[in-house]
């Protein structure tokens, strides 16, 4: 005999692997991307954290992995997370402002396309109700998410990270090219990420 709680755990999942299903088909910016829609999302109904980043990389379009680059083995050290664990979305889910590559900028990728977040993130995050701990790295999704509360600058915002816990924990963006960031700001290190791992540890 199966019990309701089974039936409805399934209904979700199913819910969930439609919406996916619909995400991996979506391309209302097709035109604005150079390499061609990639949609690329993780998520599941049970996740506690969800960790929303800007948007995936040329690394990251080729393999369909989120975070399968140096900013992602940067971001699960920062975590204190194994690969086992932080691609087990049933624990950690993985959404990007942009689910596509954007493309090249004069100084780096362009920022993430804007249409993904409205047309995307709210139907997923009403189908993760167990989320406990919101993971906002880079200014897209502390701007997006934050609103009025997120500072002028990044650092800013993430120094004053004890005023968004316990739902939202802003980041800077793991990537190599921010190691002058981090010599700079040697509190990350020393304050901030402890807290972070500590909030992980709590939810994994």
């Amino acid at each position: 005999m199966i019990c309701h709680s089974e039936l409805d755990s399934e209904s979700k999942e199913n819910s969930m692997q439609e919406l996916l299903h619909n995400i991996s088909q979506c391309t209302i910016c097709e035109k604005h991307l150079p390499l061609g829609p990639r949609p690329i999302v993780s998520a599941h109904p049970n996740a506690k954290i969800i960790i929303i980043g800007q948007a995936p990389g040329t690394s990251v379009h080729k393999t369909g992995i989120p975070w399968d680059d140096p900013s992602g083995k940067q971001l699960r050290k920062w975590l204190g997370v194994t690969d086992e664990v932080f691609y087990d979305e049933t624990k950690i889910a993985l959404m990007p402002m942009g689910f596509c590559y954007p493309g090249k900028g004069k100084t780096g990728d362009l920022p993430p396309r804007p249409e993904c977040a409205p047309q995307w993130h709210n139907l997923l995050l009403e189908q993760m109700p167990n989320l406990e701990l919101v993971i906002l790295i880079g200014m897209y999704s502390q701007n997006y998410y934050l609103k009025k509360e997120a500072k002028k600058t990044l650092t800013e915002t993430v120094a004053n990270y004890k005023a968004y816990l316990p739902k939202y924990l802003p980041l800077p963006h793991p990537s190599p090219r921010n190691r002058f960031w981090l010599t700079k700001n040697p509190w990350f290190d020393t304050e901030v990420l402890p807290e972070l791992q500590k909030r992980v540890e709590k939810f994994i």
